[in-house]
Protein backbone atom coordinates (compact mmCIF):
# COMPACT_ATOMS: atom_id res chain seq x y z
CA UNK A 1 0.00 0.00 0.00
CA UNK A 2 1.48 2.90 -0.88
CA UNK A 3 -0.56 5.57 0.84
CA UNK A 4 -0.85 5.97 4.17
CA UNK A 5 -4.39 5.14 5.75
CA UNK A 6 -4.90 8.34 7.64
CA UNK A 7 -4.31 10.32 4.06
CA UNK A 8 -8.09 8.94 2.82
CA UNK A 9 -9.58 10.90 4.76
CA UNK A 10 -13.22 10.44 6.32
CA UNK A 11 -14.52 7.49 4.31
CA UNK A 12 -18.27 6.50 3.95
CA UNK A 13 -19.01 2.64 3.17
CA UNK A 14 -22.05 3.07 1.11
CA UNK A 15 -24.36 -0.48 1.89
CA UNK A 16 -27.71 -1.25 1.83
CA UNK A 17 -29.50 0.39 -0.49
CA UNK A 18 -32.78 0.40 -1.79
CA UNK A 19 -32.55 -2.30 -4.16
CA UNK A 20 -33.26 -6.20 -4.32
CA UNK A 21 -29.99 -7.26 -3.14
CA UNK A 22 -30.00 -5.09 0.15
CA UNK A 23 -29.20 -7.66 1.88
CA UNK A 24 -26.33 -8.54 0.28
CA UNK A 25 -25.46 -5.34 0.43
CA UNK A 26 -25.20 -4.85 4.30
CA UNK A 27 -23.26 -8.03 4.67
CA UNK A 28 -20.78 -6.59 1.96
CA UNK A 29 -20.55 -3.15 3.12
CA UNK A 30 -20.06 -4.69 7.15
CA UNK A 31 -16.96 -6.95 5.87
CA UNK A 32 -15.57 -4.08 3.90
CA UNK A 33 -16.21 -1.91 6.84
CA UNK A 34 -14.09 -3.95 9.52
CA UNK A 35 -11.08 -4.03 7.08
CA UNK A 36 -11.16 -0.70 6.53
CA UNK A 37 -11.19 0.18 10.71
CA UNK A 38 -8.43 -2.68 10.95
CA UNK A 39 -6.15 -0.76 8.67
CA UNK A 40 -6.81 2.46 10.81
CA UNK A 41 -9.01 3.90 7.89
CA UNK A 42 -12.08 6.80 9.56
CA UNK A 43 -14.79 4.37 8.07
CA UNK A 44 -18.34 5.10 8.52
CA UNK A 45 -20.95 3.07 7.35
CA UNK A 46 -23.77 5.33 5.13
CA UNK A 47 -26.92 3.73 4.00
CA UNK A 48 -28.33 5.70 1.32
CA UNK A 49 -31.70 4.38 1.84
CA UNK A 50 -32.17 6.09 5.31
CA UNK A 51 -30.29 9.28 4.61
CA UNK A 52 -29.86 12.04 2.01
CA UNK A 53 -26.93 11.20 0.38
CA UNK A 54 -26.11 14.92 0.23
CA UNK A 55 -25.12 14.52 3.66
CA UNK A 56 -21.92 12.98 2.59
CA UNK A 57 -20.65 16.46 1.75
CA UNK A 58 -22.29 17.94 4.47
CA UNK A 59 -20.24 15.86 6.49
CA UNK A 60 -17.08 16.35 4.91
CA UNK A 61 -16.57 12.90 3.26
CA UNK A 62 -13.58 12.22 1.45
CA UNK A 63 -13.79 9.21 -0.03
CA UNK A 64 -16.43 6.09 -0.90
CA UNK A 65 -16.28 2.83 -1.11
CA UNK A 66 -19.33 1.84 -3.16
CA UNK A 67 -20.31 -2.00 -1.49
CA UNK A 68 -23.97 -1.04 -3.31
CA UNK A 69 -25.49 -3.86 -5.34
CA UNK A 70 -27.87 -3.61 -7.87
CA UNK A 71 -30.10 -0.85 -8.58
CA UNK A 72 -29.15 2.42 -7.65
CA UNK A 73 -25.56 1.63 -6.36
CA UNK A 74 -24.08 -0.38 -9.56
CA UNK A 75 -26.25 1.31 -12.30
CA UNK A 76 -24.57 4.33 -12.67
CA UNK A 77 -27.27 6.72 -10.16
CA UNK A 78 -25.17 6.66 -7.15
CA UNK A 79 -21.92 7.33 -9.36
CA UNK A 80 -23.57 10.02 -10.90
CA UNK A 81 -24.56 12.00 -7.43
CA UNK A 82 -21.22 11.74 -6.25
CA UNK A 83 -19.52 13.17 -9.30
CA UNK A 84 -21.74 15.59 -8.41
CA UNK A 85 -20.54 16.00 -4.94
CA UNK A 86 -17.38 15.74 -6.21
CA UNK A 87 -16.70 13.02 -3.66
CA UNK A 88 -14.28 10.62 -5.21
CA UNK A 89 -15.72 7.27 -5.39
CA UNK A 90 -14.69 2.96 -6.07
CA UNK A 91 -15.35 1.50 -9.08
CA UNK A 92 -16.39 2.22 -12.93
CA UNK A 93 -17.82 5.47 -13.76
CA UNK A 94 -21.29 6.74 -14.61
CA UNK A 95 -21.55 5.11 -18.25
CA UNK A 96 -19.73 1.97 -17.82
CA UNK A 97 -21.55 1.34 -14.63
CA UNK A 98 -24.90 2.05 -16.19
CA UNK A 99 -24.09 0.03 -19.51
CA UNK A 100 -22.47 -3.21 -17.54
CA UNK A 101 -25.82 -3.05 -15.33
CA UNK A 102 -28.00 -3.72 -18.61
CA UNK A 103 -27.31 -7.09 -19.26
CA UNK A 104 -28.58 -6.41 -23.16
CA UNK A 105 -26.54 -3.62 -23.80
CA UNK A 106 -23.90 -5.58 -22.00
CA UNK A 107 -24.41 -8.04 -24.73
CA UNK A 108 -24.69 -5.53 -27.80
CA UNK A 109 -21.23 -4.14 -26.67
CA UNK A 110 -19.28 -7.62 -26.44
CA UNK A 111 -20.91 -8.74 -29.66
CA UNK A 112 -19.64 -5.55 -31.96
CA UNK A 113 -16.21 -6.45 -30.23
CA UNK A 114 -16.33 -9.47 -31.14
CA UNK A 115 -16.48 -11.17 -27.57
CA UNK A 116 -17.88 -14.87 -27.05
CA UNK A 117 -21.56 -14.21 -25.24
CA UNK A 118 -24.16 -16.58 -25.57
CA UNK A 119 -27.83 -15.81 -28.37
CA UNK A 120 -30.38 -14.21 -26.32
CA UNK A 121 -34.05 -12.61 -27.08
CA UNK A 122 -34.89 -9.53 -25.40
CA UNK A 123 -38.39 -9.44 -24.46
CA UNK A 124 -39.81 -5.83 -24.05
CA UNK A 125 -43.21 -5.06 -22.03
CA UNK A 126 -44.79 -4.85 -25.48
CA UNK A 127 -43.29 -8.23 -26.68
CA UNK A 128 -43.88 -10.49 -23.75
CA UNK A 129 -47.82 -12.08 -24.39
CA UNK A 130 -48.44 -15.38 -24.56
CA UNK A 131 -48.16 -15.80 -28.64
CA UNK A 132 -44.75 -14.29 -28.67
CA UNK A 133 -42.93 -15.56 -25.56
CA UNK A 134 -44.10 -19.34 -26.38
CA UNK A 135 -42.00 -18.96 -29.78
CA UNK A 136 -38.80 -18.08 -27.47
CA UNK A 137 -37.65 -21.71 -27.13
CA UNK A 138 -38.09 -21.87 -31.54
CA UNK A 139 -35.11 -19.32 -31.25
CA UNK A 140 -33.00 -20.29 -28.28
CA UNK A 141 -33.63 -24.01 -28.12
CA UNK A 142 -34.12 -25.70 -24.57
CA UNK A 143 -33.46 -25.84 -21.85
CA UNK A 144 -33.10 -21.55 -21.72
CA UNK A 145 -32.06 -19.27 -18.72
CA UNK A 146 -34.87 -15.99 -18.72
CA UNK A 147 -33.83 -13.50 -16.11
CA UNK A 148 -34.10 -9.60 -15.31
CA UNK A 149 -31.57 -8.20 -17.34
CA UNK A 150 -31.18 -5.21 -14.88
CA UNK A 151 -30.67 -7.40 -11.73
CA UNK A 152 -28.26 -9.73 -10.02
CA UNK A 153 -27.68 -12.34 -7.36
CA UNK A 154 -29.32 -14.61 -9.06
CA UNK A 155 -32.14 -12.92 -8.80
CA UNK A 156 -35.47 -13.68 -10.64
CA UNK A 157 -33.78 -16.50 -12.40
CA UNK A 158 -35.27 -19.12 -14.18
CA UNK A 159 -33.89 -22.00 -16.29
CA UNK A 160 -36.81 -23.27 -18.19
CA UNK A 161 -36.95 -27.25 -19.59
CA UNK A 162 -40.00 -27.04 -21.65
CA UNK A 163 -42.26 -24.48 -23.49
CA UNK A 164 -44.96 -25.22 -20.36
CA UNK A 165 -42.07 -23.19 -17.70
CA UNK A 166 -42.04 -19.95 -20.18
CA UNK A 167 -45.23 -18.04 -19.13
CA UNK A 168 -44.63 -18.42 -14.90
CA UNK A 169 -40.62 -17.73 -16.43
CA UNK A 170 -41.68 -14.57 -17.92
CA UNK A 171 -44.12 -13.47 -14.71
CA UNK A 172 -41.33 -14.05 -12.53
CA UNK A 173 -38.60 -11.66 -14.26
CA UNK A 174 -41.46 -9.11 -15.22
CA UNK A 175 -41.78 -8.67 -11.19
CA UNK A 176 -37.85 -6.97 -11.15
CA UNK A 177 -37.46 -5.37 -14.26
CA UNK A 178 -40.39 -4.38 -17.23
CA UNK A 179 -38.09 -6.24 -19.50
CA UNK A 180 -37.17 -9.26 -19.66
CA UNK A 181 -33.50 -11.61 -21.21
CA UNK A 182 -34.02 -14.89 -22.54
CA UNK A 183 -31.20 -16.32 -23.31
CA UNK A 184 -29.35 -19.75 -24.65
CA UNK A 185 -28.43 -22.16 -22.12
CA UNK A 186 -24.41 -23.15 -22.08
CA UNK A 187 -23.96 -26.54 -20.70
CA UNK A 188 -20.66 -26.84 -18.63
CA UNK A 189 -18.64 -25.29 -16.19
CA UNK A 190 -19.30 -22.24 -14.45
CA UNK A 191 -16.45 -19.46 -13.80
CA UNK A 192 -15.92 -16.13 -12.82
CA UNK A 193 -12.68 -13.96 -13.49
CA UNK A 194 -12.06 -10.50 -11.41
CA UNK A 195 -9.87 -7.66 -12.49
CA UNK A 196 -8.30 -4.78 -10.73
CA UNK A 197 -7.00 -1.63 -12.02
CA UNK A 198 -7.96 0.60 -15.20
CA UNK A 199 -7.52 0.66 -18.88
CA UNK A 200 -3.76 -0.81 -20.21
CA UNK A 201 -3.02 -1.71 -16.61
CA UNK A 202 -5.87 -3.30 -15.48
CA UNK A 203 -5.22 -7.02 -14.61
CA UNK A 204 -7.24 -10.32 -14.30
CA UNK A 205 -6.70 -12.62 -11.00
CA UNK A 206 -6.94 -16.18 -11.14
CA UNK A 207 -10.19 -18.06 -12.22
CA UNK A 208 -12.47 -18.90 -9.71
CA UNK A 209 -14.51 -22.44 -10.82
CA UNK A 210 -17.82 -22.96 -9.17
CA UNK A 211 -19.63 -26.37 -8.33
CA UNK A 212 -22.58 -25.99 -7.14
CA UNK A 213 -25.18 -28.80 -6.40
CA UNK A 214 -27.25 -29.74 -9.21
CA UNK A 215 -25.89 -27.11 -11.15
CA UNK A 216 -28.14 -24.54 -9.01
CA UNK A 217 -26.05 -21.52 -8.33
CA UNK A 218 -28.95 -19.46 -6.93
CA UNK A 219 -29.19 -16.61 -4.50
CA UNK A 220 -29.25 -19.29 -1.66
CA UNK A 221 -26.58 -20.90 -2.47
CA UNK A 222 -24.30 -18.02 -2.78
CA UNK A 223 -24.96 -16.50 -0.03
CA UNK A 224 -26.42 -18.37 2.64
CA UNK A 225 -24.97 -21.92 2.20
CA UNK A 226 -21.70 -23.84 2.27
CA UNK A 227 -22.79 -26.19 -0.26
CA UNK A 228 -21.03 -25.35 -3.51
CA UNK A 229 -17.71 -25.71 -4.33
CA UNK A 230 -14.92 -23.04 -5.41
CA UNK A 231 -12.06 -24.13 -6.70
CA UNK A 232 -9.21 -21.14 -6.93
CA UNK A 233 -6.77 -22.35 -8.35
CA UNK A 234 -9.33 -23.59 -10.86
CA UNK A 235 -7.71 -26.38 -11.76
CA UNK A 236 -8.22 -25.80 -15.66
CA UNK A 237 -5.65 -26.23 -18.48
CA UNK A 238 -3.60 -23.10 -18.39
CA UNK A 239 -4.25 -22.77 -21.62
CA UNK A 240 -7.96 -22.14 -20.59
CA UNK A 241 -7.26 -20.14 -17.66
CA UNK A 242 -5.46 -17.57 -20.03
CA UNK A 243 -8.20 -17.19 -22.44
CA UNK A 244 -10.65 -16.77 -20.15
CA UNK A 245 -8.30 -13.76 -18.50
CA UNK A 246 -7.55 -12.46 -21.82
CA UNK A 247 -11.54 -12.38 -22.77
CA UNK A 248 -12.40 -11.02 -19.62
CA UNK A 249 -10.11 -7.99 -19.70
CA UNK A 250 -11.28 -7.67 -23.19
CA UNK A 251 -14.89 -7.38 -21.70
CA UNK A 252 -14.26 -5.00 -18.85
CA UNK A 253 -12.11 -2.53 -21.31
CA UNK A 254 -14.66 -2.84 -23.74
CA UNK A 255 -17.15 -1.55 -21.13
CA UNK A 256 -15.07 1.38 -19.58
CA UNK A 257 -14.67 -0.40 -16.70
CA UNK A 258 -12.31 0.45 -14.11
CA UNK A 259 -10.96 0.22 -10.45
CA UNK A 260 -12.36 -3.35 -10.36
CA UNK A 261 -15.26 -5.92 -11.70
CA UNK A 262 -15.60 -9.81 -12.02
CA UNK A 263 -17.09 -11.50 -15.19
CA UNK A 264 -19.13 -14.52 -15.25
CA UNK A 265 -18.77 -16.95 -17.51
CA UNK A 266 -19.49 -20.39 -18.91
CA UNK A 267 -17.40 -23.02 -20.34
CA UNK A 268 -18.98 -25.03 -23.56
CA UNK A 269 -18.41 -28.98 -22.14
CA UNK A 270 -18.95 -30.03 -26.37
CA UNK A 271 -15.86 -27.78 -27.08
CA UNK A 272 -14.44 -25.68 -24.33
CA UNK A 273 -15.40 -22.67 -25.54
CA UNK A 274 -15.89 -20.12 -23.14
CA UNK A 275 -18.96 -17.45 -22.84
CA UNK A 276 -19.09 -14.16 -20.99
CA UNK A 277 -22.55 -13.78 -18.91
CA UNK A 278 -22.05 -10.70 -17.39
CA UNK A 279 -19.51 -8.14 -15.73
CA UNK A 280 -20.44 -7.19 -11.96
CA UNK A 281 -18.90 -3.43 -11.68
CA UNK A 282 -19.76 -3.87 -7.94
CA UNK A 283 -19.31 -7.45 -6.74
CA UNK A 284 -19.95 -9.22 -3.65
CA UNK A 285 -17.70 -8.66 -0.84
CA UNK A 286 -18.91 -11.08 2.01
CA UNK A 287 -17.74 -14.46 3.51
CA UNK A 288 -18.28 -16.29 0.49
CA UNK A 289 -18.28 -13.88 -2.42
CA UNK A 290 -15.43 -14.56 -5.00
CA UNK A 291 -13.28 -11.48 -5.68
CA UNK A 292 -11.69 -12.06 -1.81
CA UNK A 293 -11.20 -15.85 -2.78
CA UNK A 294 -9.35 -14.91 -5.72
CA UNK A 295 -7.70 -12.40 -4.86
CA UNK A 296 -6.05 -14.33 -2.00
CA UNK A 297 -5.17 -17.12 -4.19
CA UNK A 298 -2.78 -14.00 -5.90
CA UNK A 299 -1.44 -13.15 -2.31
CA UNK A 300 -3.61 -10.20 -1.51
CA UNK A 301 -5.30 -10.40 1.94
CA UNK A 302 -8.96 -9.36 1.92
CA UNK A 303 -7.75 -6.28 3.93
CA UNK A 304 -5.17 -5.05 1.65
CA UNK A 305 -8.00 -5.75 -1.16
CA UNK A 306 -10.39 -2.94 0.55
CA UNK A 307 -7.63 -0.62 0.82
CA UNK A 308 -6.15 -0.93 -2.49
CA UNK A 309 -9.56 -0.25 -3.67
CA UNK A 310 -9.94 2.38 -1.71
CA UNK A 311 -7.03 3.76 -3.03
CA UNK A 312 -8.39 3.90 -6.59
CA UNK A 313 -11.31 5.67 -6.06
CA UNK A 314 -11.55 8.64 -8.31
CA UNK A 315 -14.10 10.96 -10.41
CA UNK A 316 -15.18 10.98 -14.34
CA UNK A 317 -14.60 14.70 -13.82
CA UNK A 318 -12.53 15.22 -11.21
CA UNK A 319 -12.67 19.52 -10.21
CA UNK A 320 -10.49 21.90 -11.22
CA UNK A 321 -7.40 21.59 -8.79
CA UNK A 322 -8.23 17.79 -8.25
CA UNK A 323 -10.50 16.81 -5.54
CA UNK A 324 -8.63 13.84 -5.42
CA UNK A 325 -5.00 15.78 -4.42
CA UNK A 326 -6.71 17.18 -1.43
CA UNK A 327 -7.95 13.57 0.20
Amino acid sequence: MSQNSSNFGKVAVLMGGHSAEREVSLMSGTGVLQALRSRGVDAHAFDPSQRDIGELRKEQFSRCFIALHGRHGEDGTVQGALELLGIPYTGSGVMASSVAMDKVMTKRIWRCEGLPTPNYVWLAPDQQDRERVRTVPDELGLPLIVKPPREGSSIGVTKVMGYSQMQDAVRLSARYDADVLCEEFIEGEEVTCPVLGTGASATALPVVRIIAPDGAYDYQNKYFTDDVTYQCPSGLPETEEREIQRIVLASYRALGCRGWGRADLMIRASDRKPFLLEMNTSPGMTGHSLVPMSARAAGISYDELCVRLLQSATLDYPPAGGEEAKV
